[in-house]
């Protein structure tokens, strides 16, 4: 049976949508013309976008990533024009325009503000850096209070004294890095969450075109702004309205997320709700449930010293052999600790402390397999390692 030749043949991207056609020319055989694209607005419009959005949107990154991009780009807009008030008070509490102010001071006042601010970024990565990944959507909402904590110093700067100014630079300086580390940190991650296709790199590169136009919107409306708004009461004013709006459109950035990792917070609510009615709960449904701030953490926590005395029971040995086993803690410390074995795996690290949450509740293991094969289907990345916040310690055995 002859196959039949189409009359019309489509060229379409990533996204499905068809970007050029060749109809046959019936009078010429094996020749295929093309068919010249109708020019629409919407045509022009998807042009448009398409130099700052991922190739093959929106098929090409997740669902979450529209309306994170959209609040996120928000907060840019309004974080500009902040900024933009809070140099010009820099300036002022630097000398700009004081005849009686020297150049010399000003440069030694930034000196030491970016001295203590790379000391910082230095502490703080060290500290924490492990923690971002698994904790991306709380750094990344504690980086922008980072931030809007030294725009509002900034501002206060003119009026102070002399040593206290200094002290409010450095404070700045420190506040900025520690935004730095984490916003970056986090938006990698993030980022990463985003790109279905393996487009991450292309991801960042757009995301950096849509952060420089919103940049140069908020520059813009920056200028008239300092223009405009001058004395102290107009200045706080409109600084309070924008740092406002600058954090509650990145707290709907972040709560807009679905991540599919099972961090310490997102297991609990999977374990609470699977224990109450054996229902699964979906990264969506979670992350509506999910707290960014104020999320108190179980006493619960991973080994990352051992004591000097270690007493092991038989049972403890037999339970370590299959990655993990529990120390109870006295005092002031957790009442758990998970030891994890050498070679445990960050399935083993999920399983110890869904475990520890369930307190030896057998619904929770009835039928582990089962249970892991409802959390793959519901949409989790059981073997992605996010509850461990701090170094890895595990424990060899000979």
């Amino acid at each position: 049976m002859e196959r039949s030749i189409p009359k019309v043949i489509g060229v379409v991207d990533e996204s499905g949508t068809v970007v050029c056609a060749y109809r046959k020319d019936e009078n010429k055989d094996k020749t295929w013309r093309a068919v010249p694209r109708k020019k629409t607005l919407s045509n022009y419009a998807k042009d448009v976008f398409d130099i700052f959005l991922p190739a093959g949107y929106p098929h090409s990154v997740t669902l979450d990533y529209k309306p994170y991009q959209i609040y996120d780009s928000l907060q840019a807009f309004s974080s500009s024009i902040a900024g933009m008030l809070s140099n010009r008070a820099v300036l002022q509490g630097m000398g700009v325009g004081d005849a009686g102010s020297s150049a010399t001071g000003a440069v030694l006042l930034s000196v030491l503000q970016d001295s203590t601010g790379r000391l910082a970024t230095i502490l703080f990565a060290h500290r924490f850096g492990q923690a971002i990944e698994p904790e991306c959507k709380f750094y990344r909402f504690a980086a922008d209070l980072f931030n809007d904590t030294a725009l509002l110093l900034d501002v206060l700067t003119p009026v102070l004294p002399t040593y206290p100014k200094i002290m409010a630079l450095c404070a700045t300086g420190i506040l900025r890095s520690l935004c730095g580390v984490a916003a970056g940190a986090a938006k990698a991650s993030l980022s990463a969450h985003f790109a279905k296709t393996g487009n991450l790199a292309e991801l960042n590169a757009k995301d950096g075109s849509q952060e420089t136009v919103i940049t140069l919107m908020g520059m813009l409306a920056g200028s008239l702004f300092v223009r405009v708004v001058e004395g102290q009461l107009a200045v706080w004013c409109w600084m309070f309205i924008l740092v406002g709006v600058h954090l509650w459109t990145n707290y709907q950035a972040v709560r807009s997320v679905q991540l599919r990792t099972l961090n310490r917070q997102r297991a609990g609510i999977v374990v609470d709700e699977y224990l109450q009615t054996g229902i699964i709960l979906r990264p969506d449904q979670v992350a509506r449930r999910e707290l960014i701030l104020l999320w108190k953490a179980p006493p619960i926590c991973f080994c990352r010293t051992l004591p000097q005395e270690l007493q092991l029971k038989t049972t403890d040995l037999d339970c370590l052999h299959t990655h993990y086993y529990f120390i109870a803690n006295q005092g002031t410390q957790p009442e758990k600790t998970i030891v994890l074995r050498e070679g445990a795996t960050p399935r083993d690290a999920l399983r110890a402390y869904m475990e520890a949450l369930a307190e030896g509740d057998d619904k929770l293991w009835f039928d582990e397999d089962q249970f892991w094969k409802a959390l793959s289907s519901a949409g989790w990345a059981v073997d992605g390692g996010a509850v461990e916040t701090g170094p890895a310690m595990r424990l060899a055995m000979d």
